[in-house]
């Protein structure tokens, strides 16, 4: 199946009576909550042993199917069911962490956003060229070959917030951990990890939309990650911090608004991100993605991760930021935002330009 040719998902389709489908978790109440006050219908798609949770918010669930494990999704009773509904499937983090790369690529089922970026975001080394190449600032690389010793962060690939990073201070320490890591199944070998420089500033994650029926970049919010254990250890003395590893699960966010001065260069981020995906990935980014940065000291911001769809950290503006405020004047969050698009698609007789 062509990643840009969505014409054949649609034939079928009643443009009257669309349906956002999501799978429950990450963001989903969000995009559920955003497709209602847009006027759509919804469908949840959910594990069997989380359906009593969202069961309690009946009120956003228009359709539901049941599975037994998130890659049941790519059965054809499901698959079937779905486009038996007109559905949209709005992608987040659990759906190439849950089902796979290689099944979400070949769903015969029309995807908001630019299904051709799931690859690259999933694959480490191929993001951080991305950036480069996009004109955006990222810490420096290093590979067991070089001598490290000044800190750096050590990741692991997967959406799974974190798990796993840790902080070393010499090629010894980032060994040592590489190997427990092989050793507790984590990864399966050292060739699946990043090891990027450790930037000292404030961690910042930009929440940006591109629509391609407005033709513009709109930013949306942002936020701060709360890690365990990370934020905790310095609520410890010094010379107890020492005997604990420091890990980087993502636990919570916590709201951030800008200082003025620094939109600037993060809407040019945005728009590098936006211009490069054009030129190697027609169409393009669509919808939400987010650009994960340090901020020094001095200013200078880093950029080291991005996420090519809504990213959990929106969750915090269910009722909109600032930010959408000064586009929209009312409150929109990112779920709704992503069904106002899909709206004005389907007004503007646009809606192969929003899914892949």
């Amino acid at each position: 199946m062509s990643l840009t040719d969505v014409s054949f998902l649609i034939t079928d389709y009643d443009f009257d009576n669309i349906t956002i489908a999501t799978l429950g978790s990450h963001s989903a109440l969000q995009i559920l909550h955003g497709a209602k006050l847009e006027g759509f219908s919804t469908l949840l798609i959910v594990e069997k042993k989380r359906e009593w949770f969202y069961d309690m918010f009946s009120n956003l669930i228009d359709f539901k199917v049941v599975v037994d494990s998130w890659k049941d999704i790519c059965k054809d009773r499901v698959l079937s069911y779905l486009r038996k509904h007109n559905s949209i499937l709005i992608p987040h983090g659990s759906l190439i962490e849950y089902v796979g790369l290689e099944n979400v690529e070949k769903m015969r089922l029309p995807i908001f956003g630019l299904r051709s970026l799931f690859r690259i975001e999933a694959n480490q080394r191929m993001k951080m060229e991305f950036l480069r190449n996009a004109g955006i600032k990222i810490p420096k690389e290093y590979t067991l070959d070089m001598d490290i010793n000044s800190p750096v962060i050590i990741k692991f690939p997967g959406a799974k917030g974190g798990k796993g990073y840790f902080i070393a201070k010499t090629k010894e320490e980032v060994i040592k951990g590489i190997r427990e890591a092989i050793s507790q199944g984590i990864i399966t070998s050292h060739e699946d990890v990043m090891i990027q420089e450790y930037i000292v500033g404030v961690t910042a994650y930009y929440h940006f939309f591109y629509s391609p029926t407005l033709r513009r970049l709109e930013i949306l919010g942002a936020d701060i990650r709360y890690e365990s254990n990370i934020d905790g250890l310095y609520r410890l003395p010094p010379d107890l911090r020492e005997s604990i590893r420091a890990s980087f699960t993502v636990v919570g966010n916590i709201p951030l608004v800008l200082r003025e001065s620094l939109l600037p260069k993060i809407m040019r981020y945005g728009l590098n991100f936006v211009k490069y995906s054009q030129i190697t990935l027609p169409p393009g980014i669509i919808g939400p993605f987010c650009l994960e940065s340090v901020i020094k000291d001095d200013g200078e911001i880093v950029v080291f991760e991005f996420s090519g769809r809504i990213v959990a950290g929106t969750n915090l503006y269910v009722t909109g930021s600032p930010y959408s405020s000064f586009y929209w004047n009312e409150p929109m969050s990112v779920g709704r935002r992503i069904a106002r698009e899909i709206r004005l698609a389907l007004e503007k007789d646009m809606l192969h330009k929003v899914i892949t």
